[in-house]
């Protein structure tokens, strides 16, 4: 309401107390923010992860990249310097039939390296305590001495006992045909080998796909040095052989690369089909684990008996997801709660518990007194005095506020607490500001309990009261120290 201004109070308009601020005030307990990590940037494995997790190799990655260097420096001469002539002399269909198998055995050899072989998570604190518990149970408890549990189990399969061995490193049992590997350090699920390679283990998840490299490897092998070797003796009846050689010197190169490979490609695409129509792994091969022969004691359980259904279920059998989850996020630990505080307890840390008792009375005094200033004709009582107006152990409107002692924390003079003091000047107004102020009526007033509307008597004394807060300002200073207190 500005200076001189006439009539009732019509509008009002409140200014809101601030109690977030960047002062020493505030409560330090903040959260920060952490950034969330991926699993696989602290997978315990001896694995590399590249594109965010997408793509999971191992760590010996040399002879890998040897594969790549071989099949595309190889495929690329021969589709620059054999391919035209082939094209021209023979059919155009050859360049086409070489582009196909070389993207296939690409496709394939990506797909193998870059992907979960079939990994298994290790066990966590708290389940391989409890499998360590579950061993100590089914061991039994020896007074006789230390005996170590027993470290294997056994389950049937197909009327086929089969054992399962207790894994040290990841604290699990690992499931049949399960392995661990020692170079990427990981329980990988049907376990066939490690291959250099492709740099990656070859296991459940990957192994229709290492099959398939290897096969359409061969076959691309054996389709460059034929064609090689028929460019070489086309240009050799036209020009001799030594002449060809000289024209052609890439095809040289082919051919050495292409020969001493294929036998060892042709090889080995041979044995993994062997392997599939078995439906053995080649750890379990190497060890002799089984006979193919149905009437012996250590048949193969996991044989369907039929060379074409072993042959589908390894090749077109669905695919089981990861079981690792590399690119989910980390779980963070539960925060611990964290001790209840206000904005005192930020300066009254070393204070005793009194003294902060003494603080929140002053401050509960200060709202009290904001509350009489800014309803000065609502009080409750018609005979109140400025004697009057404190509540038991509460100061009074006539003196300051007694619990501020000396030694009591003040807060800084720099706290940029605006609003609270605009609010203290909207309620309690200066003393100049006061002269051209006009009041309520007695009859513009409601009249309180116990008040007769228009008594001389309640408006004298309601204008003794008021003509005391505006005389003394009521503390102006300490109030505004005491509002600023009662913000936070």
């Amino acid at each position: 309401m500005p200076p001189g201004g006439g009539g009732p109070m019509k509008d009002c308009e409140y200014s809101q107390i601030s109690t977030h601020s960047s002062s020493p005030m505030e409560s330090p307990h903040k959260k920060k923010k952490i950034a969330a990590r991926r699993k696989w940037e602290v997978f315990p494995g001896r694995n590399k992860f590249f594109c965010n997790g997408r793509i999971m190799m191992a760590r010996q990655t040399g002879v890998f990249y040897l594969t790549l260097i071989l099949i595309l420096v190889t495929s690329g001469l021969f589709f620059a310097f054999d391919c035209p002539y082939l094209a021209v002399k023979i059919t155009p269909a050859i360049p086409v039939v070489g582009g196909i198998l070389f993207f296939f055995v690409m496709g394939t050899l990506l797909r193998t390296s870059f992907s979960d072989p079939g990994v298994l998570p290790r066990a966590t604190p708290d389940e391989a305590a409890d499998l360590e518990r579950q061993i100590d149970i089914a061991n039994g408890t020896s007074s006789g001495g230390y005996r170590p549990p027993p470290r294997t189990k056994e389950v049937i399969i197909n009327g086929q006992t089969v054992k399962l061995k207790y894994c040290f490193t990841c604290k699990i049992f690992r499931p049949p045909r399960a392995s661990h590997c020692s170079l990427c350090d990981n329980c990988v699920e049907r376990f066939d080998h490690h291959c250099p390679w492709v740099g990656n283990c070859v296991g459940k998840r990957n192994y229709r796909f290492f099959y398939m490299f290897i096969l359409s490897l061969s076959f691309l092998t054996v389709f460059i040095l034929a064609f090689v070797i028929t460019h070489v003796i086309l240009r050799s009846q036209q020009t001799g052989f030594l002449n060809a050689l000289k024209d052609s010197p890439a095809s040289v190169l082919e051919a050495v690369v292409c020969f001493f490979s294929v036998w060892s490609i042709v090889g080995l695409s041979g044995f993994h089909t062997y392997l599939i129509s078995s439906n053995q792994t080649t750890n379990e091969d190497i060890k002799g684990s089984w006979s193919n022969k149905r009437g012996k004691e250590n048949y193969n359980p996991y044989s369907y008996g039929n060379i074409f259904t072993n042959c589908c279920v390894a090749l077109c059998g669905p695919i089981s997801p990861s079981l690792i989850d590399r690119r989910g996020y980390i779980q963070p630990d539960t925060p611990q709660p964290a001790a209840p505080s206000n904005g005192i307890a930020a300066y009254g840390a070393t204070q005793s518990q009194s003294d902060m008792c003494d603080q929140d009375q002053c401050i509960q005094s200060t709202k009290f007194v904001l509350q009489a200033a800014a309803t000065p004709l609502l009080q409750s009582e018609p005979s109140l005095t400025s004697d009057e107006l404190h509540l038991p152990g509460k100061p009074g409107l006539g003196t300051p506020c007694a619990s501020l002692t000396l030694g009591q924390p003040t807060p800084p003079s720099s706290m940029p607490n605006l609003t609270a003091e605009a609010a203290l000047t909207d309620i309690l107004p200066l003393k100049e500001e006061h002269v051209g102020h006009q009041f309520l009526t007695p009859e513009e007033a409601p009249s309180p309990p116990r008040m007769l509307a228009g008594s001389p008597l309640a408006h004298s004394r309601t204008m003794h009261v008021l003509g005391l807060a505006s005389q003394d300002s009521l503390h102006e200073d300490s109030v505004r120290g005491l509002v600023k207190l009662s913000s936070v």
